[in-house]
């Protein structure tokens, strides 16, 4: 199948352009980019994350939400692998309102992207307070965490399946072996 993309758009045509396609894209600084699948590690460390959070938040004030969208301060809108965002918003929402985690699992593909532009743009989110990324190949977490001074110029990373993320905003704690349960390490 030969898909012709939008050369440029902006936020309100690419929401409107998105919706309803099989294929899954993001809007990177006005232009529209197809973003691929991803491998069985991706999706079990997706899941796995999305599991732990979800049993661990007050779902009264978060919800949790898988490749949801997030409207940033460039013209872009990306589908992070996980979001925490507030409970109880509009249900016909195409984008989180004030998303406090941000959670990428990272690809051969897109770790510059995931590490780099894409941690720029969350980083500058009023309402976040934790970015996560996480590898595939080996237990391994970069962690920004807000603090009083703002974002560190540098993420803690944390490895091993003893590592532990506390996340203040949420008062939860993310154990890395539960993160990566039944991930073989090849």
């Amino acid at each position: 199948m030969n898909i012709q993309l939008p050369l440029g758009m902006d936020k309100v045509a690419f929401l409107d352009w998105v919706q309803g396609r099989e294929e899954r894209y993001e809007l990177d600084r006005g232009r529209v980019i197809m973003m691929t699948g991803g491998s069985r590690a991706h999706w079990q460390i997706t899941a796995n994350l999305f599991k732990a959070l979800d049993a661990r938040i007050d779902l009264q004030r978060w919800a949790v939400l898988p490749e949801f969208g997030v409207e940033l301060q460039s013209v872009s809108i990306r589908f992070p692998d996980i979001i925490v965002d507030r409970a109880g918003e509009a249900p016909k929402d195409l984008t989180a309102t004030a998303p406090v985690l941000i959670a990428e699992v990272l690809s051969p593909s897109s770790e510059q992207v995931d590490l780099g532009d894409k941690s720029t743009e969350y980083l500058q989110l009023p309402s976040l307070a934790i970015y996560l990324a996480f590898a595939q190949d080996q237990i391994k977490a970069w962690v920004w965490t807000r603090g009083p001074a703002g974002f560190p110029y540098r993420p803690d990373v944390l490895e091993g399946e003893d590592a532990v993320v506390r996340i203040e905003a949420l008062g939860i704690n993310l154990p890395l072996a539960e993160v990566y349960a039944r991930v073989r390490m090849d």
